[in-house]
């Protein structure tokens, strides 16, 4: 089967496990009304509506990564929480970044995220895909925390993917993705540690801001 690695969200995610939250947990603000959608409907609506603006979008039906990414930025991002993600992925150094160095590890792990969810996308216009989604359990309307189950067909195969969820003042936002086994802020985790071990905040900062450059 060769499904995109970063399918769903676009992302790296092996380990199972869930991560409990933190203390303190950082967050992007929210200008509009609550959204009062479930964990289940949030996540379909977003993923249905991503496929369906690329679809209807000349540019991006074409393979155009670019407006792809512009795209996704009108129709996913807003629907996550990639501020509680880049405090996760980020570990302990968080704790001791400054605000300026929290706001620049936040946006370039975002853009590195959203870019690298647009150029799986692209690859996606020639394949026969579709999207299947499990209903809420009975306790996501009363958890803070929820992960919906849902799958990706394509041609013949598929993949199941979940998404973690927290509650927020501005309804659910989706914060993590497993597939496959793994867990995506674990896997970024892994990955950011040795350029934290090397070069510090400043030093991931610089190696986001390179990988993004190269998009």
């Amino acid at each position: 089967m060769k499904l995109p690695i970063l399918l769903a969200l676009g992302l790296l995610g092996p380990i199972g496990a869930s991560i409990a939250p933190m203390a303190q947990a950082q967050q992007a603000p929210h200008p509009n009304p609550a959204d009062s959608r479930a964990p289940d409907q949030l996540v379909k609506s977003t993923i249905d509506g991503v496929m369906a603006s690329i679809k209807s979008d000349p540019g991006a039906r074409a393979g155009d990564p670019e407006r792809t990414y512009q795209l996704v930025q009108q129709h996913f991002l807003p629907s996550t929480d990639f501020m509680l993600t880049t405090q996760y992925a980020v570990g302990p150094a968080w704790n001791t970044a400054t605000p300026s160095q929290r706001e620049a590890l936040f946006k370039q792990f975002q853009t590195l995220l959203a870019r690298t969810y647009a150029l799986q996308l692209t690859q996606l216009q020639a394949q026969n895909t579709s999207f299947k989604y499990a209903p809420a359990s009975s306790a996501a309307a009363n958890a803070s925390d929820t992960v919906v189950k849902t799958s990706v067909v394509t041609d013949g195969d598929t993949m199941p993917i979940d998404y973690r969820l927290r509650k927020t003042a501005a309804g659910w936002r989706i914060y993590d993705i497993n597939m496959m086994g793994a867990w995506m802020i674990q896997v970024y985790r892994r990955q950011f540690a040795a350029q934290l071990t090397s070069g510090g905040v400043d030093g991931l900062i610089k190696y986001l801001a390179a990988h993004n450059a190269e998009s």
